[in-house]
């Protein structure tokens, strides 16, 4: 999943009525990436919760899309025309919530609490209240914990807990969707192009199957990140391995030894009839019958292969043998 932001997607008509049917990734979520298993389950969660008002749990690690999930959920939904509020709760620590939320929007809006696990425990009681302060607000959590097991050892309320996973979305890791690798690749390739204004027409294929091989702890923030670094340096139309950190030529396989690399039947053809010429002495008359073909046939391809190999002028005796 991309990481395009709540403004560019406002400044690119995202509620001016679009088609909000279910093909996906399709035009219902047109800024998400992704067609494997995994995205496809996904899809099926948020759309049906994209049409209601439930509070919703997103969990993931970091670098897997869960904010962008969540903006898509408040501009698909029924509330898409009041305020998305995101609140960083790793980030919170005295600070007065009541005021900092309801200065933001009243009547009604979109709560986003992202890595929510790092709220205190105190500040998780004040929560509750606040959100109990309004019964217009809808919650969108996002975290990388486990909650759940935060609840069992005491670190997380339970009541929270259940207040917050009325419907709960797990977005895997890239590593467990490589086969997307290629479609995000081809997204973000577009998007930073235009952004650094450079022309690049793709990827080599060895290129993209370091991307394909990479482990990607950092999701797809750390694809996003390394495009648009290999845009920035490269210099050509195309990029290659090159143009990403030593990490993508380390994760290549390597080719067996014991598969050399196969000549093409021109090549094959060019070895026999000089090595035909070398047994002969360079004559040329003796060469063709071996080879079968007429002095004039040998001499085509030789000026054919000395167009090819300059080298070969030198292995030409200066005085033909008759």
């Amino acid at each position: 999943m991309n990481a395009t932001t709540v403004a560019e997607r406002r400044e690119r008509g995202s509620d001016s009525g679009r088609d909000r049917s279910r093909s996906w990734p399709g035009p219902a979520f047109p800024y998400i990436v992704g067609e494997s298993e995994r995205m496809q389950n996904v899809y099926a969660v948020i759309t049906k919760a994209a049409e209601g008002d439930a509070n919703v749990c997103l969990k993931g690690e970091t670098g897997t899309g869960k904010e962008l999930i969540a903006e898509v959920l408040h501009d698909a939904g029924p509330r898409r025309h009041r305020p998305f509020v995101a609140l960083d709760c790793a980030a919170i620590h005295d600070l007065p919530m009541e005021r900092h939320l309801f200065d933001h929007g009243r009547g009604g809006f979109t709560l986003f609490l992202n890595e929510i696990g790092d709220l205190a425990l105190h500040l998780q009681a004040r929560l509750l209240e606040v959100i109990g302060m309004s019964a217009d607000v809808r919650i969108i959590a996002a975290t990388s914990r486990d909650l759940r097991q935060a609840v069992h050892g005491g670190r997380f309320r339970e009541e929270l807990y259940y207040r917050i996973t009325v419907v709960h979305v797990e977005l895997a890791a890239l590593q467990e969707r490589k086969e997307d690798v290629p479609l995000l690749v081809a997204h973000f390739l577009r998007r930073k192009a235009a952004v650094h204004r450079k022309t690049i027409r793709g990827l080599t294929s060895r290129a993209i199957e370091g991307l394909v091989a990479n482990p990607w702890p950092g999701n797809v923030q750390q694809l996003e990140q390394w495009i648009e670094r290999a845009v920035v340096l490269a210099e050509a139309d195309l990029i290659d391995v090159e143009h990403f950190p030593s990490v993508i030529r380390e994760t290549m396989v390597t080719p067996l030894p014991s598969m050399p690399r196969r000549l093409r039947l021109r090549e094959v053809e060019k070895l026999y009839v000089l090595e035909t010429l070398e047994q002969t002495g360079w004559n040329r008359a003796k060469a063709a019958r071996l080879l079968g073909i007429s002095v004039r046939g040998l001499q085509y391809k030789l000026q054919r292969y000395l167009g090819e190999d300059k080298s070969i002028v030198s292995a030409r005796p200066a005085i033909e043998p008759g």
